[in-house]
């Protein structure tokens, strides 16, 4: 990961300083207006920025003793997660008129010794604080206070009680997730991914899309998190945005790698990726396996959707209970999301389509969604973040 450079308060005072209405500077260095405004007669698209001063009133502005003792000092049995940003924990936060009963959260806290963070602090409250979507992760509130022991940045986000898509895919200390919620999940997320492509007035590109930050709630309704490498896409004639590479090894399209140049399509290859994830239980890199196995891409191709040996990547933790016909419209879809050409993967309006079209084969295969080969078995009983 590039670390970024620190945005620091020069005429902080030595007493705790509350910033409300954080101004994020230097996004894609547009310096406003300068990224990718075209001059021509049609009006140009306002900016997350100047999007973000019309909804900033609605986050609320946390001090930094209210997140304390909302997580009894930050007590690490409550930490809920960790990552390259900082540490997240579960809290309790009263309403902000003081009625009603406390609230769960998750409270993201800066990691003050990482370079990176504040840059991605301030790019998460601006994002999250202009979109509206019910795949998205909903920002409750930041906060931000500089003092004479340094700064302290924070999120804090509804709590998803049900943790993420890589938990459940991946963890033996969790019950399998059956095909069906595998389903819903990438569908979920697929419209949220969706809205930020083409849903707004600005389109945002997510980059970092992979199976942890996708988080399920009380419903196991999906939503995606974590915005901090999110950015605007390109506007007027430009047909890309040029860009450090950051990312997660495993997940980032091969063309942003060799070149930084982002494009609503480098998320559609990380999303291929993770509905590869979705059909096999594996992990887009695993160094457990063989070697042979250990980089997923590679090690499903040995098994197309339309070959006999299709079924061989299929999760074992399934039971066989899943449609054979949708999980070979899911691969099949991956394949065309992780098209090295760039501009021949589908967009994903179109991916929203054909999930749709995968939940309702597998609604109508058996009610249960048993593959044909668990219902043949069973007449014949009758008669499986490294940092870029």
């Amino acid at each position: 990961m590039k670390c970024f450079h620190l945005f620091k308060d020069k005429s902080k005072s030595k007493k705790e300083k509350a910033t409300s209405a954080p101004q994020l500077r230097d996004q894609n260095n547009s310096g406003g207006s300068a990224l990718s405004r075209t001059t021509k007669s049609l009006p140009s698209p306002r900016s997350i920025q100047e999007l973000y001063k019309e909804k900033e009133q609605g986050l609320r502005v946390f001090t930094f003793q209210e997140l304390r003792e909302a997580t009894n000092g930050f007590n690490r049995l409550l930490k809920i997660g960790e990552g390259g940003f900082g540490s997240v924990y579960k809290g309790t936060v009263k309403p902000e008129n003081g009625q009603g009963d406390p609230q769960p959260v998750a409270i993201k806290k800066l990691n003050k010794h990482g370079l990176q963070g504040h840059k991605q602090w301030l790019a998460e409250v601006q994002f999250l604080g202009v979109v509206n979507h019910p795949n998205l992760v909903k920002l409750l509130g930041y906060c931000s206070v500089d003092d004479e022991r340094g700064y302290q940045r924070l999120l804090v986000y509804e709590y998803m009680p049900n943790k993420s898509l890589e938990d459940h895919l991946f963890s033996r200390t969790l019950p399998a997730m059956p095909w069906m919620t595998r389903l819903e999940v990438i569908h979920g997320a697929a419209e949220g991914l969706a809205y930020l492509h083409g849903g707004m007035e600005v389109q945002v590109i997510y980059r970092d899309f992979k199976s942890s930050n996708v988080l399920l709630d009380k419903n196991f309704k999906p939503k995606l998190s974590d915005f901090g490498l999110a950015r605007e896409g390109p506007t007027g004639d430009r047909t890309h945005v040029s860009t450090a590479v950051v990312g997660t090894y495993g997940y980032a399209a091969p063309e942003y790698v060799e070149t930084g140049h982002l494009t609503s399509q480098s998320d559609m290859w990380s999303f291929g990726v993770v509905l590869f994830e979705i059909l096999t239980g594996r992990r887009s890199l695993d160094r457990n396996r063989p070697t042979a196995e250990q980089k997923l891409l590679d090690w499903v191709k040995q098994y197309p959707a339309d070959s006999n040996r299709f079924t061989m990547i299929m999760d074992p933790r399934l039971r066989n209970e899943y449609s054979i016909s949708a999980a070979k419209k899911v691969a099949k879809l991956a394949e065309s999301c992780l098209n090295k050409n760039a501009k021949e993967r589908p967009t994903m309006p179109q991916v929203v389509e054909r999930l749709k079209e995968a939940i309702e084969e597998s609604k109508m295969g058996n009610g249960n969604a048993k593959s044909s080969q668990a219902r043949s078995s069973s007449a014949g009983k009758k008669g499986s973040r490294v940092v870029i």
